[in-house]
């Protein structure tokens, strides 16, 4: 069990918890910011968890559901207040409503987790602070304590799988609820660089390609909230044309971008007759390059399966080999 030591402190308001892992620190580091390791064992094994949202970046946010046994799902968040990267983060951490909204009905703390290298391997402390007794208390009766051991005793098995989560291993799907789509990938390369690869039309031209044969004519991009997107390919030989157009929801560089999107073509050229969805890109760094993470909200659960069913992953991961090979890498 890596949990070495539990130490609650009424008058300090405090709950410590005490982890020990035979991996370096990086490796614990990583599994708690990728988004797809953390909800490997953030909950109970009765009660897995799905990130929706993992920002890992101050002022960012992360939220999250677990499902019980019976299907019930009981929500939460987390607001990024710190981050020293490999060593330590902050976030508020409470109870939210089925659509995200915080529920202020249930206590809110603060929630440190500390970070260290030791004689065997790694070491977290989680030190949850709360804000009064009663809500110390409150969230103690609701099985606090064993709910976070037996959440801790999972993540030896999550870091020791290391192949599926290392830097060359290609784009994955992970679909989530009825409407969502999660693509994520480790690329070479700096969050920095990263995202400029995604925000700057030159760059975007020399990448985002598709097949051998096609060009982008069209490359309207930027990071500004309010921006309108446009790209648009051309089959060089055949004149073939389609393309997507959107606008700028959210941004934060060099982490997370939101975007609407829909396909255009020479026929809907303003794309009033394709589904529009929702792309959050989130960026984040890890070791050997930087996780990205790209969260797709289509309109219903059929839509969903007709795009992926296209062949949209191997088209991405296409991509992102171009993006390595002729960007990063010259």
């Amino acid at each position: 069990m890596p949990v070495t030591s539990v130490d609650t402190d009424p008058e300090a308001l405090t709950l410590t918890v005490v982890a020990d892992f035979t991996v370096p620190v990086r490796r614990l580091w990583d599994a708690y910011l990728d988004p797809r390791q953390i909800e490997r064992f953030w909950g109970p094994p009765e009660y897995p968890a799905t990130f929706l949202r993992h920002d890992g970046f101050v002022g960012g946010l992360s939220t999250y559901y677990m499902t019980s046994p019976e299907g019930d799902r009981f929500y939460g968040y987390w607001k990024w207040t710190a981050v020293d990267e490999g060593t330590g983060f902050e976030v508020r951490d409470g109870f939210a409503h089925d659509d995200g909204r915080p529920n202020t009905d249930m206590p809110e703390g603060r929630m440190v987790l500390e970070f260290a290298e030791t004689a065997l391997g790694s070491r977290v402390t989680v030190i949850s602070h709360h804000d009064s007794l009663e809500d110390m208390e409150q969230v103690l009766a609701m099985g606090q304590v064993e709910g976070m051991s037996a959440a801790m005793g999972q993540i030896d098995a999550v870091v020791e799988d290391l192949a599926s989560f290392a830097a060359g291993r290609a784009a994955d799907l992970q679909l989530i609820g009825d409407t969502q789509a999660r693509i994520s990938r480790v690329i070479r390369g700096t969050a920095d660089q990263v995202w400029r690869a995604h925000t700057d039309p030159e760059i975007l031209r020399r990448w985002q390609l598709g097949p051998d044969g096609w060009s982008m004519p069209v490359c309207e991009f930027g990071a500004e909230p309010g921006q309108s997107l446009r790209t648009e390919w051309q089959n060089d030989e055949t004149g073939e044309r389609f393309g997507f157009a959107g606008v700028v929801v959210e941004a934060a560089p060099p982490h997370r971008i939101v975007t609407t999107e829909r396909m255009i073509s020479p026929q809907d050229p303003d794309g009033t007759a394709s589904p529009e969805t929702l792309n959050e890109m989130t960026l984040t760094p890890v070791e050997g390059g930087t996780l990205l993470a790209y969260l797709i909200t289509y309109p219903d659960a059929g839509i969903r399966e007709q795009i992926i069913g296209t062949g949209m992953v191997d088209g991405m991961e296409m991509g992102y080999q171009r993006l390595e090979r002729e960007v990063l890498a010259a």
